[in-house]
């Protein structure tokens, strides 16, 4: 992996292949090795650009020095790392990296969130767009408290029992089944997770804009793919988006769940090579 300075940050990425380049953006609470199979198979036509984000996999957690937040009981105040912020500090790195041309961006779940905010901020720097297994309504009230009980037990105990409590929400029955290393490694991933960027993407993510009066008006052509047997942003949700947008399709991945790209990377791979088919 190459090491990239962005501002007061030093990001990880992955960077494989030459081509036009596509930027993987994983999901919550995870990494870059999410989209192992995409970064493997798809590397002999794109420059396949798979970074870890601020505090996750090998980036480091940089925080400001002026925390805002009160801190809560455990004492541990932690600063919302927005969505927005995650897509301007992509855009650092690839400045850095001189790529300046315009990227497929292709985000999975919270990828997806900053996949908007990358559009409302740097369209200019956006060729097409890939969303999986996302969602495009803002929190309810009851999922922004959930997120902010997570966050404080995180920060009080660590992310082990969050490994746990998403094991069944991210993956599909059979990819439970077929698929134990996979699960597992998953779940490393999250263990191994810094606690307090898990606490700071939550609180972003509690912040995200209701997207759903933009999706008209987004005319950059666009992929969808969602899980069939997603639970977290089900396939139905994820046609409706598609259905919303002004150029836009949605695949339906049969026996997948929330990662969809991990669990049945053949179709998803097949649906990207064949979106981007006009654009290479």
């Amino acid at each position: 992996m190459q090491r990239v300075s962005v501002g007061q940050e030093t990001l990880s990425v992955e960077i494989q292949g030459s081509g036009p380049p596509l930027l993987l953006v994983h999901g919550f609470p995870l990494d870059h090795t999410m989209w192992k199979h995409q970064i493997e198979e798809l590397a002999d036509q794109f420059q396949v650009i798979a970074p870890d984000l601020r505090g996750f996999g090998a980036s480091a957690l940089v925080e400001p020095h002026d925390l805002s937040d009160e801190p809560g009981p455990s004492g541990q105040a932690v600063s919302a790392i927005t969505m927005e912020q995650y897509a301007d500090e992509l855009i650092g790195m690839l400045d850095a990296l001189q790529i300046d041309q315009p990227v497929a961006f292709c985000g999975l779940s919270m990828g997806g969130y900053i996949g908007w905010q990358f559009l409302m901020r740097h369209a200019d720097r956006l060729g097409r767009l890939i969303m999986c297994d996302t969602k495009a309504v803002a929190d309810s009230p009851q999922v922004k408290q959930v997120r902010m009980e997570t966050a404080e037990r995180v920060l009080q105990e660590g992310p082990g029992f969050l490994a746990e409590v998403m094991r069944d929400r991210l993956f599909s029955p059979t990819s439970l089944r077929d698929e134990p290393t996979a699960v597992e490694a998953t779940q490393q991933v999250i263990r191994d997770t810094n606690p307090r960027a898990i606490a700071a993407a939550l609180y972003g993510m509690a912040e995200r804009p209701d997207m759903r009066d933009r999706l008209p008006s987004i005319d950059v052509p666009s992929l969808l793919i969602g899980g069939e047997l997603d639970v977290i942003s089900p396939a139905e949700e994820m046609r409706g988006i598609a259905e919303a947008m002004a150029n836009a399709k949605f695949i339906p991945i049969p026996q997948a769940g929330h990662m969809a790209p991990l669990e049945r990377p053949q179709e998803v791979n097949s649906a990207i090579r064949e979106f981007l088919s006009d654009w290479v």
